[in-house]
């Protein structure tokens, strides 16, 4: 019974958090690597037209995904430069907006100079710093992005650099207590995966309690 109030609560409480906050529409060709110093889970975003963020700052790292034209030649998979924008989410909905290519002179001229903005549902221009992440060895992003908050560069935030780790064992994956299907269920997994460990291992504690009272 206490464990029903507690998903209640929670549900309520996330679907309240839900209408406060800015949704950032994702188009099929962009793939979030890092959400606010943190990796996201692809499977949490498959299939999603957009997530919810809290009002405030964040930062995004990104890729555009697309299937572009050689002259004389079938597409090919091409994968842009990793970029990152940082901004502060006001509005109800945020979009990322570039231009439109084809070829892959085209992403070429891209890679060289990222032409891109983020736009709220009203079309106007949110401000932000941008950047790229260059000189990537391997595809820990979320290590790449840790090492670039702390350089001071553009659009570097500082204090999405610091640890979440923690030396006892914490499960990644979230409690199963509402499906991932249903948006209230992939907004709190959403919430899972961006808080510290320490938060995760102390909800854990709480949920266990009442699973045994």
């Amino acid at each position: 019974m206490k464990l029903r109030l507690v998903i209640t609560g929670l549900i309520a409480l996330l679907a309240a958090a839900t209408a406060q906050a800015t949704t950032l529409k994702l188009a099929p060709d962009i793939d979030l690597l890092v959400l606010d110093g943190r990796k996201i889970s692809g499977s949490l975003l498959k299939g999603a037209e957009g997530l919810e963020l809290e009002r405030g700052q964040h930062q995004l790292l990104f890729r555009v995904e697309k299937n572009l034209h050689k002259h004389g030649h079938p597409a090919t998979a091409w994968i842009s430069t990793p970029l990152i924008v940082t901004f502060t989410a006001q509005a109800k909905s945020i979009t990322i907006r570039y231009p439109s290519f084809a070829t892959l002179q085209q992403g070429k001229a891209f890679n060289k100079n990222p032409d891109f903005q983020l736009v709220d549902e009203k079309g106007a221009a949110v401000e932000s710093q941008q950047d790229r992440l260059l000189n990537t060895r391997s595809e820990n992003y979320e290590q790449a992005m840790a090492i670039y908050n702390l350089k001071g560069n553009v659009a570097s935030v500082p204090r999405f650099a610091e640890p979440h780790t923690s030396s006892s064992p914490v499960n990644d994956s979230p409690p199963n207590l509402v499906s991932d299907r249903h948006p209230t269920g992939r907004i709190f997994q959403l919430w899972y995966q961006q808080v510290d460990a320490a938060t995760r291992q102390r909800f854990g504690t709480l949920m266990q309690a009442l699973r045994t009272s």
